[in-house]
């Protein structure tokens, strides 16, 4: 009976560090999944920035080509 109880002792005790090593190994991954989820974000939030500012010279841009169609008329 002794013998039965050391042997899931140590069984027990591999598992849980097989458990333990495999853990690691996928949050290793999420951890760089989650990088470069975030990385693309920044990227995202930068170009949202940009569209209104870029919106705003195109109004501009129109408007210039409009007053120019005007004058060679």
């Amino acid at each position: 009976m002794t013998e039965s109880i050391v042997v899931a002792f140590i069984s027990g005790g591999l598992t849980l560090l097989g458990v333990l090593i495999s853990n690691n190994k996928h949050q290793a991954v999420a951890d760089t999944k989650i990088e470069e989820l975030t990385r693309e974000v920044r990227e995202h939030n930068n170009f949202a920035k940009r569209v209104p500012v870029m919106e705003e010279q195109i109004k501009v841009i129109n408007h210039r080509i409009s007053d120019l169609e005007e004058y060679h008329k």
